[in-house]
């Protein structure tokens, strides 16, 4: 990862990105610009498709349109059954990196990073709470981006799964051995208390939704969960 991409990792701060799924969209555009003047590293894009997971967001059209509006990067991430036959077109619609599910695909994860790499996209992998960081090793020397969800995917607003937090510790003792390029980002009820023990245990990229976006101060939401 370059620092164009998120610079406050180069920085050594990890990265804040509100969820735009608990964002207002009756005024869209401006809680976009709202999260970035408060400091939002970048824009977090959760696309369900109602099969993978048991609730439906949006399209390629919609993170077409956010990315018209955004300065800051588009890091979507696909809670759909099919990410194979997705994830270009996503990359294609304006996001800067693309995760999708192991968990939703039987084979050939390998050929949906190879895609968006080929796009020129970042590829990343996300893992459900309880799929074990094991399952996934063959395939971490070739992402930029590892998400280790600490809710189970579908539903904004959930309670942090405090029992994910040694997977985290173990993917970056993992990066850090292995020389992995990896980042680590965590999603699934960060806040400014479930972030102190997610950033000790070495995540880098901290998604938050309700905690932003319900917040009568961005700004200050956005300081407190980076830390």
């Amino acid at each position: 990862m370059n620092s164009s991409f998120l610079p406050s990792i180069e920085t050594g701060r990890a990265a804040v990105g509100p969820s735009i799924l608990s964002a207002d969209f009756t005024r869209l555009e401006a809680e976009v610009r709202a999260v970035e003047e408060a400091g939002a590293d970048f824009h977090h894009i959760d696309v369900m498709d109602g099969h993978f997971v048991p609730n439906i967001t949006f399209g390629p059209m919609i993170v077409e349109a956010i990315a018209r509006l955004a300065t800051r990067p588009l890091v979507t991430h696909l809670m759909i059954s099919d990410p194979g036959a997705w994830a270009v077109k996503f990359a294609e619609a304006g996001s800067a990196l693309v995760s999708f599910h192991f968990e939703a695909v039987g084979e050939g994860h390998e050929k949906i990073v190879d895609a968006l790499h080929g796009a020129g996209r970042r590829a990343g992998l996300a893992i459900n709470p309880d799929t074990p960081l094991e399952r996934v090793r063959h395939l971490l020397g070739s992402l930029d981006l590892l998400l280790l969800m600490t809710v189970f995917p579908g539903f904004g607003g959930q309670s942090f799964m405090g029992e994910v937090v040694p997977k985290i510790a173990e993917a970056a003792a993992l990066k850090r051995s292995a020389g992995y390029r990896y980042l680590i980002e965590v999603d699934g009820g960060i806040n400014p208390r479930t972030a102190e023990l997610v950033r000790g245990a070495g995540g880098e990229c901290l998604v938050a939704g309700t905690a932003v976006y319900r917040s009568p101060d961005y700004a200050s939401a956005i300081a407190a969960i980076r830390g």
